[in-house]
């Protein structure tokens, strides 16, 4: 188990906790992250080191998520990458399981729920570490189980592969996600349910976002539809209105602007249905509507822009949407400032992007372009700007 350098980590750590925090004690946070007190005070004297798993009770504790707490964002970077071979292995011997032992189904069922949570929060690391285990264990509880209890576990799994493929795709795996991808779509065939299948279709897109092959994707995403449900529950507006939301963006990407609009009217109309929430593992509803809005109107450029920025103007997406959607308003939100001109609000959108979600900011390859554009556009501005490019290795 790696233990993290003691650097300004202990300094941090009280900084949140009587700063950010400031009714949480010592004891308090000890309590809540399970740790001693005596190890929370030599911690934040710089006496000791922090173990990965220590360090995420700590953040859980305080708030925040762990990349915040340390002295070099590093870390969380390389550990992804290095855990990605191991997420390789897992799904290569997805029929061909090793015989380990296998927890009771309702066990499994918390493990992939927790897994989604993380995918929601853009917590990747803690993915990385634990997912691999859980898909061969589940891989394992699938061929083992009866014929009744199959379907069940063919869902986990396309859970489970979900939370996984968010860490590929995000990191840049992109061979990785697409395999990914193929499995869910082997799981969901399993599963025999169309609102799972219409999931999968939503989360298909990104093999379509990075063959950049738009067109194709909205076919696909068409196609889905078809075969969606009618909507009439809440729960089948939900998932219906999730594709035609999937659907504008990349009708967006493809320059079609009159399917574009009208896919995100449909998504819309259907989100006035339902209460916002999560539905199969994706957001839906009003607000994740409004951001992809922001988000269609940035990929169709020129006189769309300004409908972002009215958007951003005015609103910002509430604290109880996932984090990953809300990162990803500000992310959207600072290219279009930046195309505008307004250089301060872009940077000041991307720090917010950063607070909500560091490690999706990180990885998103629109900002590593937007800082550098920012950077060469403020040359004589402030350290901050440095600083924020060189975390996200901006060049």
């Amino acid at each position: 188990m790696s233990t993290l350098p003691h650097g300004g980590l202990g300094r941090r750590i009280a900084y949140y906790r009587s700063v950010v925090r400031p009714k949480m004690t010592q004891k308090r946070l000890a309590d809540v992250a399970c740790v001693s007190l005596g190890t929370i005070r030599k911690i934040e004297r710089g006496e000791r080191g922090v173990t990965d798993s220590t360090l995420e009770a700590i953040a859980d504790a305080l708030g925040v998520d762990p990349s915040r707490l340390r002295s070099d964002r590093g870390p969380a970077h390389t550990a992804v990458h290095d855990a990605l071979p191991a997420l390789s292995a897992v799904i290569a011997a997805y029929d061909v399981p090793d015989d380990r032992p296998i927890r009771p189904l309702h066990e499994l069922h918390a493990a992939v729920a927790e897994a989604v949570r993380w995918r929601l929060a853009a917590q990747y690391t803690r993915i990385v570490r634990k997912v691999p285990k859980l898909l061969g264990e589940l891989a394992r509880a699938y061929h083992q189980a009866a014929p009744h209890e199959q379907r069940e576990l063919a869902a986990l799994l396309v859970s489970a592969y979900r939370s996984a493929d968010a860490v590929a795709y995000k990191f840049g795996a992109r061979d990785l996600s697409a395999r990914l991808v193929e499995l869910m779509r082997w799981a969901v065939a399993e599963a025999d349910d169309p609102l799972l299948a219409s999931s999968v279709a939503y989360v298909r897109t990104e093999t379509f976002f990075a063959a950049r092959a738009h067109t194709s994707g909205l076919r696909a995403l068409q196609l889905a539809l078809d075969a969606a449900p009618a909507p009439d529950t809440p729960l089948q507006a939900a998932m219906r209105g999730a594709l035609h939301m999937r659907a504008a963006v990349i009708a967006g990407r493809a320059r079609d602007a009159s399917a574009a609009w009208a896919h995100l009217a449909d998504a819309r109309a259907l989100a006035d249905q339902v209460s916002e929430g999560v539905y199969y593992g994706t957001a839906f509803g009003p607000d994740s509507v409004r951001i992809h809005e922001v988000s269609l109107a940035v990929s169709l450029g020129d006189e769309h822009v300004g409908r972002a920025l009215a958007i951003g103007h005015a609103w910002e997406p509430p604290e109880g949407l996932p984090a990953e959607r809300r990162s990803g308003f500000y992310i959207e939100l600072a290219r279009a400032q930046l195309w505008s001109g307004r250089t301060d609000h872009a940077f000041e959108s991307l720090k917010a992007a950063r607070r909500i979600a560091p490690q999706h900011t990180r990885e998103h390859p629109w900002v590593r372009e937007d800082a550098a554009t920012l950077r060469r556009l403020k040359r004589a501005d402030s350290e901050s700007l440095t600083n924020f490019a060189e975390w996200c290795a901006a060049t």
